[in-house]
């Protein structure tokens, strides 16, 4: 359950509510399949072109030069496994807290929390590095169904049963800070910080629905 942004140069409470889904007529979209379906066009396509990495990737001392890359980036992977493991947790975590909170909380959480994260590296990564991956927007899914489900057990790569707070403090300590991984740490903490303070407020107004 790998979260990671990759840096290239060197009791809880029950669920009462129904999810809200995106409609368009008859048909449904499930925001968090939406996301990971968009991942996946953008990874196909820097397979075919390998410069859109360079092109649509953060690069801190071009970033007012080039502000898209705060959003592109998220959305941007260096290979099969730094996709994996980001929307495999993408489409665990963020399924629960879609269905907690519904489709525009998760939506903007998602975002905000990901470029957030992105900020923070433009602030504190290396200049001439590149930023790429969902990790930010993910980290900050996985801070917020800490604080709401913090004694949720999950079964670490799918065998392990372990909270999730022991889960996400384990990957954020490993994909962070060992040394040689090459991972933006700066983007994983903007990420969880944002999404530890939104679950705590999620926390509450969950709580004030359920049990009022």
């Amino acid at each position: 359950m790998p979260l990671s942004d990759r840096d290239y140069m060197r009791p809880s409470p029950p669920s009462a509510r129904r999810p809200v889904r995106f409609s368009t007529g008859g048909f449904t979209l499930n925001p968090v399949l939406v996301l990971i379906a968009i991942n996946f066009v953008f990874w196909i396509a820097t397979l075919i072109n390998s410069n859109l990495i360079a092109n649509l990737g953060l690069v801190p001392i071009l970033f007012t030069e080039r502000p898209w890359t705060i959003l592109t980036a998220m959305f941007v992977h260096s290979g099969f496994m730094h996709i994996f493991g980001n929307m495999i947790t993408l489409f665990f975590f963020g399924r629960a807290i879609y269905q907690l909170v519904g489709q525009n909380k998760f939506l903007l959480l998602y975002f905000i929390g990901g470029i957030a994260g992105n900020l923070l590296y433009v602030l504190l990564g290396e200049p001439l590095s590149i930023a790429i991956g969902a990790s930010g927007a993910v980290y900050t899914i996985a801070g917020a169904l800490v604080v709401i489900m913090p004694r949720l057990t999950v079964r670490l790569y799918f065998f392990i049963p372990m909270p999730l707070w022991v889960v996400v403090l384990l990957f954020f300590v490993i994909w962070s800070f060992i040394p040689g991984l090459g991972i933006a740490w700066q983007a994983h903490l903007g990420g969880l910080v944002v999404g530890l303070i939104a679950g705590y407020f999620f926390r509450r107004q969950l709580r004030y629905i359920v049990y009022r």
